[in-house]
């Protein structure tokens, strides 16, 4: 069993109280489905009121660190290097539509480098935490990333662009070419749960464009820490500025790259 550090027993204990608010909030959603006015008011109010607990939590525990938000914007550290990047409900539409599928993602960012994250899957109630070289767990067992080596066997975990984003006829190529070669691509609509499932070795491998910050900033530690290898779509390390993210095992991210280059 791994010894928390203190870093991560401060995330998981925020994440926990935002979780408590996250599920009263879920289980009012069913109620709000039937409503005329609809839950979609209802669930951005949701978001807020957990990102709230987050940042007064956190705050307390580390008052010098900065915080990168989806709701709230950027709040500049007192120490210039250190921020929480943090995403209170990833899997909003999920949440809206009471698929309970979303989790509560914290990354912490030092200097230019992400040395630790925690996704908290909020209906499972599973913890997956890593910090720089430490490894990865859920709960409190090590993960590992698959050891699937041959593309035929490999599943894969993608996001879909909807109404309203950019990307639609790439997408439609890239899933056209990927879905020739693969055993299988989900789409379960939660980056951060996307890229803990690929730390744990329950996705071979996982893609997306258009994500920002907080959908990955947790989900790249956790992949690492697991032994996989984590990219932007060219290959780089620009992912946290690119919003493109190509994670996989080190033997398939590879052959997963080459089917996606466009």
């Amino acid at each position: 069993m791994a010894l928390r550090s203190a870093l991560i027993n401060a995330m998981a204990n925020a994440a926990r109280k935002a979780q408590r608010s996250l599920i009263r909030d879920f289980n009012e959603v069913e109620h709000l489905q039937v409503s005329k006015k609809g839950p979609a008011d209802f669930v951005s109010a949701a978001d807020r009121k957990a990102e709230k607990v987050l940042q007064q939590e956190l705050s307390k525990l580390r008052p010098d660190f900065g915080f990168v938000m989806e709701e709230g914007g950027r709040i500049e550290a007192r120490d210039g290097k250190s921020y929480w990047i943090i995403d209170p409900l990833d899997g909003t539409t999920n949440f809206l539509h009471g698929i309970p599928h979303f989790a509560i993602s914290i990354g912490v960012q030092r200097e230019d480098e992400l040395i630790a994250g925690i996704v908290l899957d909020v209906v499972r109630d599973e913890l997956f935490w890593a910090e720089k070289g430490v490894g990865a767990y859920v709960n409190e067992r090590r993960i590992r990333v698959s050891a699937r080596r041959k593309l035929p066997e490999a599943v894969f975990g993608t996001g879909i662009p909807f109404l309203g984003k950019p990307g639609h006829e790439p997408f439609l190529k890239e899933m056209t070419t990927v879905m020739a070669e693969v055993a299988g691509i989900r789409r379960l609509g939660a980056a951060a749960l996307d890229l803990a499932y690929v730390a744990a070795g329950r996705f071979d491998g996982f893609w997306e464009t258009g994500l920002q910050p907080w959908d990955i900033s947790a989900g790249i530690v956790l992949v690492r820490e697991a032994g996989g290898t984590v990219t932007d779509l060219a290959g780089g390390e620009k992912m946290m500025e690119t919003g493109g993210i190509i994670a996989a095992n080190d033997v398939l991210h590879a052959p997963l790259t080459k089917l996606l280059k466009p």
